[in-house]
């Protein structure tokens, strides 16, 4: 199966395509972060009128700084439940890498399956796939070499090697 390669200057298309269409995302996404947080100050911080007297002036002041305190409470309030929910999975975290290193794999029992058992275990039992593996081999004839023997006098082939003579006849035959 041979896959058609892009040409380059295609790649290249595709690639500035999909950087432009990214670049979209990115400009709707950061005026809609900017339409959010102007709708949130219009909703939560009402616009400022400033008072004429000094003593209005400091109570405008005083109830500014009990909303700075209590933004501040809630802040911190926020900052420490992302600190414990931090250190929970970095707990967690170590917890599973423990686990992993101390977790001992059981020693597996030895079974013996018939193929066709192995087929039914692994196709479940509604094939019925018998699998006879020797009727699949192929049939090999085995050739027989068979050495013709002298039947001879035993005794004469005993006194033909017998001597120096028998000796080098034994080695010229051999070689």
């Amino acid at each position: 199966m041979s896959e058609k390669k892009m040409t380059s200057s295609r790649r290249h298309n595709l690639k500035s395509l999909v950087l432009s269409i990214a670049k979209g995302l990115l400009e709707k996404e950061t005026a809609q972060i900017k339409v959010d947080k102007e709708k949130y100050m219009s909703e939560n911080c009402p616009p400022l009128s400033m008072p004429g007297s000094a003593q209005e002036l400091q109570e405008l002041c005083k109830k500014l700084h009990q909303q700075i305190d209590k933004v501040d409470e809630e802040r911190y309030d926020l900052e420490s439940k992302v600190g414990k929910a931090n250190k929970e999975i970095e707990d967690l975290k170590i917890k599973v890498v423990d686990l992993q290193g101390k977790f001992k794999k059981p020693a597996l029992k030895k079974v013996r399956l018939s193929a066709d058992q192995m087929l039914q275990a692994l196709l479940g039992s509604k094939h019925k796939v018998s699998l006879d593996l020797r009727s699949n081999l192929k049939q090999v004839k085995k050739e027989v070499k068979e050495e013709v023997a002298d039947v001879g006098d035993w005794r004469k082939n005993v006194e033909d090697k017998a001597g120096m003579d028998g000796r080098k006849k034994m080695f010229e035959g051999e070689a």
